[in-house]
């Protein structure tokens, strides 16, 4: 396995949900009495993915599908703004824009209303035009979230082989939420996507569970002898860490801020990452910009509203210090 094939080989692809986000400006548990809301804001983990990556200037194309409605506009008009190609993202009739109602707790948790399962957020699939798009990609990025979704996978299990037959590479976040796995179908696609990656970016005791280890040396060892190129392992305040093999582990510390809304900071940070590294950058300056890329969101609220063009996270690099 290889990491990265270069942006000119052509777009980094990511499949999945897009919806908007509602967020309450209260802290509190659930929505239960009426409070105050903001937003729509555009969202769903590729999505936010992909709009770090178009705003960083690399190449990014998204498969999925929206309502024909003022959310479903919302979402296309955010991403071709950012840079992205929709061509490949469906406008459903019938089926409204999928959304989350959102409010933070006072441990800073979260509470979720989700309307996806009846929204237009599925109901999407393997057409010419993604088989087109898929045929000229150069890079496939996996959500956690879309090993749930059977027509995610649909598209994901036919784009993978045709984007590496061509010299394409592949990373994979896994993002196991716990309401995951209660499907039976996700350990196993869970467990391809480990073997299949050239790039990992786990959090926490993900990085355990791909390696199937209880410690966190040997699962980084097992994972790089068994074929992932890079692992970008993500430490929240701690920072985060790159490992390869036969090289020493590269460590970006976290950047000092405020957190506003911490949703979205773990896709940018991957968006910042692959991208900067599908241009060419070294990983010591790609690991810089997805720290600064995952900090920076989290001082907005909406789920993409800090994501950085290169210009803006060089100025908050400059601006802003580390967490001691």
């Amino acid at each position: 396995m290889s990491f990265p094939a270069p942006d000119s080989l052509g777009p980094t692809l990511c499949v999945g949900e897009i919806l908007v986000e509602i967020v309450a400006t209260t802290p509190g548990c659930g929505f239960r009495a009426p409070q105050p809301l903001i937003g729509p804001y555009p969202s769903g983990a590729p999505a936010i993915f992909m709009s770090q990556c178009g705003r960083l200037g690399g190449a990014a194309a998204l498969v999925g599908c929206v309502g024909d409605d003022d959310f479903g506009q919302l979402n296309l008009d955010r991403l071709r703004q950012d840079g992205v190609e929709t061509g490949a993202i469906g406008i459903d009739p019938d089926y409204p824009t999928g959304s989350a109602f959102v409010r933070y707790r006072p441990d800073g948790q979260r509470d979720f209303v989700f309307n996806l399962a009846k929204s237009a957020a599925a109901r999407f699939g393997w057409t010419a035009g993604t088989e087109a798009l898929c045929d000229r990609a150069g890079h496939l990025h996996v959500m956690g979230t879309a090993l749930a979704m059977a027509s995610a996978w649909e598209v994901i299990d036919r784009a993978l082989p045709r984007i590496k037959a061509r010299g394409g590479s592949v990373s994979f976040d896994p993002n196991l939420r716990k309401e995951l796995l209660r499907d039976p179908d996700i350990l196993p696609r869970f467990a391809r996507m480990v073997a299949e990656c050239d790039l990992l970016l786990p959090s926490g005791a993900e990085l355990q569970q791909a390696a199937g280890v209880e410690d966190a040396e040997a699962a980084i060892a097992a994972l790089l002898q068994g074929g992932v190129a890079e692992i970008a392992l993500k430490q929240g305040e701690a920072g985060a860490t790159v490992y390869r093999r036969d090289a020493p582990p590269v460590h970006s510390r976290a950047f000092a801020v405020e957190e506003i809304d911490p949703t979205g900071a773990g896709d940018c940070f991957g968006g910042a990452y692959v991208t900067c590294r599908r241009l060419g950058l070294p990983v010591a300056e790609a690991l810089t910009y997805a720290c600064a890329a995952g900090a920076r969101n989290v001082t907005r609220r909406g789920p993409m509203e800090g994501a950085g063009t290169r210009a803006e996270l060089d100025a908050f690099i400059a601006a802003t210090g580390y967490r001691a």
